[in-house]
Order: structure tokens, then C-alpha cells, then sequence
């Protein structure tokens, strides 16, 4: 007999909270439901998937395999769903969006009312995260589509270039970098810089440059976003550099900042769509990505 979606589902939570009173209670049924089709599932496959005692359950070898298979066949699940509600006229249903704080507040504000216009059926749930974390629930199948920089480590997921980002130099009033109308890489060398803390995908990319021409970062201060990260510049504290998609926002018109552009050919990032390998609804996300090309 093979295994109910709604078994592994049962099974996923209880790997994922590593409790069945934690488990079943996400899963809004009684322990001892959710003890019997673990246990009934158990006897199909014929294997052990959980050791468990008083105080704590384990995944077995074997289970953390049955685990990450079943994770993916209920993401093939979700996506059938969000096919079977899509009509000719584009995408509908459930969207899981996962998008990086340094993307999604410039960029989800100006597509967001052009998708709900052309897409009044799709539901677009968004999840803001640093890129590894996203990506870790792409894998696991608790989003369905990512919008990050192509740059970072990805692994195997397929991707779709949106469109490039350039970054800017942003620096104090006054500071002498502010003198040329078109920033050289190699004159930051001499530049205090202030980036972002580990773990933003930007950080590595800004890291990447600044390392090219011999630049360092203040060692003694990185920032958890670019909102702090550009009142520390205003501050006088040092320069940093930032994607154009951030510049608006983020530094408006404040007197107390200036921004240049770096000499060509520009340092940039590639925005991009990220998604599982063989999704059904491949299609739907190319359209999605013509849709936000237009109007970035």
C-alpha cells in the first residue's frame, strides 16, 4: 500500500519539530492521531523513520532520506494545486515568495500593484530572509520561488536573470570621493568602508569588490540593514556602497549624503528568480519575471 499525502505531510512535521505534541498541535489534530499514522506508515514502508522516547524523537538515517523525498513530492503537490486554480489568462492560486531584506522593500513596492492588477486571482504570500535560509526552505518546499541575487551560492536550483543592479558609492558630505563625478574602484582603497553583517548575500558581493582593489572594511562595525547602514555614512563614519534599487529609499535626498556612480564598467549585482528544478509552473514564473522586468 503506498503512503497518504496526508502521512507524509504528519511525518514531515514531526522531523521538523522533533516533538509529536509540538507536531500535532501545528497540525491541529490529537497526539495520538498523529502517533498512529506515523506508526501505520512505518509498517508500509516496512522500516523504522523515528526513534522516540520520553523526552525527545530522532530521524533515522533511512527516515532523513524518506524525510527530504516526501518533502519534495508534497512541493510537487502545492504546485499542482496552484496549477489546476491557474486559468488562461495567467497565474492564480497560492505563490510562496522568498525574497532578501536587501531586494524586497525597493523592488516588492513598485511590482507589487502591477501583479495584483494583471494576476487579481494569484495569491502572493512573501517570506523576507537572508539567502540561506530560503533557500534551505525552497529545498523543503515551504516556498515555491525566490527573488535574490544570482551572485550568491545557490546550489541546485534553476534560475532566471531579471535584470542588473548596479551599486553606487554613498559617502558623507564633503568627503573627498565627492569630488569626481564617477567613482574608480581603485579609489576606495584608501576609503573606510561600512558593510552589512555576515549572512546578507550583499555583504559578500560588496566584500568581493572591495577586496579587488585592495579596500577594507571598518572592522569594528557591520550594520543588520541598509537603512543603518546608510545613517552611519550620514553619520560620517565612512562610505559604503549600495545597489540603485536601494538609493531612492534609502537615501532620498538627505543633505547630509552624497552618492556617485562608479566609473565604467560598473561593480552590480543580477537579480533573479530561483525555483526548484522541474516545476510545473516554470511557465507561470517566466511570465511573472516579464511582468517585474517591465516595470523595474
Amino acid at each position: 500500500m503506498r503512503p497518504t499525502i496526508l502521512q507524509l505531510e504528519y511525518l514531515v512535521a514531526v522531523a521538523r519539530t522533533k516533538n509529536f505534541r509540538r507536531a500535532a498541535e501545528s497540525l491541529y489534530i490529537s497526539q495520538p492521531s498523529l502517533s498512529s499514522q506515523i506508526q501505520k506508515l512505518e509498517t508500509q514502508l516496512g522500516v523504522k523513520l523515528l526513534e522516540r522516547d520520553r523526552r525527545r524523537v530522532l530521524v533515522t538515517p533511512l527516515g532523513e532520506n524518506i524525510v527530504s523525498r516526501a518533502k519534495e513530492i508534497l512541493a510537487s503537490c502545492d504546485e499542482l494545486v496552484g496549477l489546476a486554480k491557474g486559468d488562461a489568462g495567467g497565474l492564480a492560486g497560492e505563490l510562496r515568495l522568498g525574497m532578501i531584506p536587501t531586494i524586497a522593500p525597493y523592488v516588492l513596492p513598485k511590482v507589487l500593484p502591477y501583479i495584483r492588477a494583471a494576476y487579481p486571482k494569484l495569491r502572493l504570500m512573501v517570506r523576507e530572509d537572508q539567502t540561506e535560509r530560503l533557500l534551505q526552505q525552497l529545498r523543503d518546499g515551504r516556498l515555491d520561488l525566490l527573488l535574490l541575487a544570482k551572485e550568491a551560492e545557490l546550489g541546485q536550483v534553476a534560475t532566471l536573470s531579471l535584470f542588473q543592479d548596479p551599486f553606487f558609492c554613498v559617502m558623507p558630505k564633503g568627503h573627498p570621493l565627492a569630488a569626481h563625478e564617477a567613482v574608480e574602484l581603485s579609489q576606495l582603497s584608501d576609503a573606510e568602508l561600512l558593510l552589512l553583517e555576515d549572512g546578507h548575500c550583499l555583504r559578500n558581493q560588496a566584500l568581493d569588490v572591495c577586496r579587488s582593489v585592495g579596500a577594507k572594511e571598518i572592522g569594528d562595525f557591520r550594520a543588520t540593514s541598509l537603512p543603518t547602514l546608510v545613517q552611519m555614512v550620514a553619520g560620517g563614519i565612512g562610505v559604503t556602497l549600495l545597489p540603485e534599487t536601494a538609493i531612492e529609499r534609502e537615501v532620498g535626498k538627505d543633505p547630509s549624503i552624497e552618492v556617485r556612480p562608479f566609473a565604467a564598467p560598473p561593480p552590480y549585482r543580477t537579480v533573479c528568480f530561483a525555483w526548484r528544478p522541474g516545476t510545473v509552473r516554470e511557465a507561470e514564473y517566466e511570465k511573472l519575471a516579464e511582468l517585474i522586468e517591465s516595470r523595474i
